[in-house]
């Protein structure tokens, strides 16, 4: 298996600009844990966003960045639990054609992807891995 260190998408010119279109469901964190998804072990802390995304498939994300990337739906107030849309950003990505893992930070959790995942590169050194099927209906190419 491939392991990806202080790679940076910018400089790949396979990779490509897509924006996310998805609404989840979120549960704020009431103490820390760990969910287990699909790419490995996602650690959380109190307060931090526990997601359900719309393929069912599940990850944590701190609530300071969970802040900057969705909105309530409706009339839901930010920071109670309920249903969220993504802020629609761009992000590159460049699908992996052989196993692969990655910290999604620097000391972050080591999370796995499966041959035809995507490698999904939100900010420099802020990774994630999305499967092939969830990619295909979340994410559009955009032009940056």
């Amino acid at each position: 298996m491939e392991t990806f260190e202080h790679i940076d998408l910018r400089d790949d010119p396979l990779a490509a600009w897509y924006q996310k279109d998805e609404t989840v469901l979120v549960m704020f964190a009431s103490q820390a844990g760990i969910i287990i998804s699909r790419e490995g072990p996602n650690h959380y802390g109190i307060g931090d966003a526990l997601i359900t995304g719309s393929t069912g498939d599940q990850w944590s994300v701190t609530r300071d960045r969970f802040d900057t990337k969705y909105v309530p739906i409706s009339t839901l107030i930010a920071g109670e639990n309920g249903h969220y849309k993504n802020i629609p950003m761009p992000i590159l990505a460049k699908q992996i054609h052989t196993a692969f893992q990655i910290r999604r930070t620097a000391g972050g959790d080591l999370i796995a992807g499966q041959r035809g995942d995507w490698l999904m590169q939100y900010a420099v050194g802020d990774y994630g891995i999305v499967g092939n099927a969830k990619f295909s209906t979340v994410y559009k190419p955009i032009n940056k």
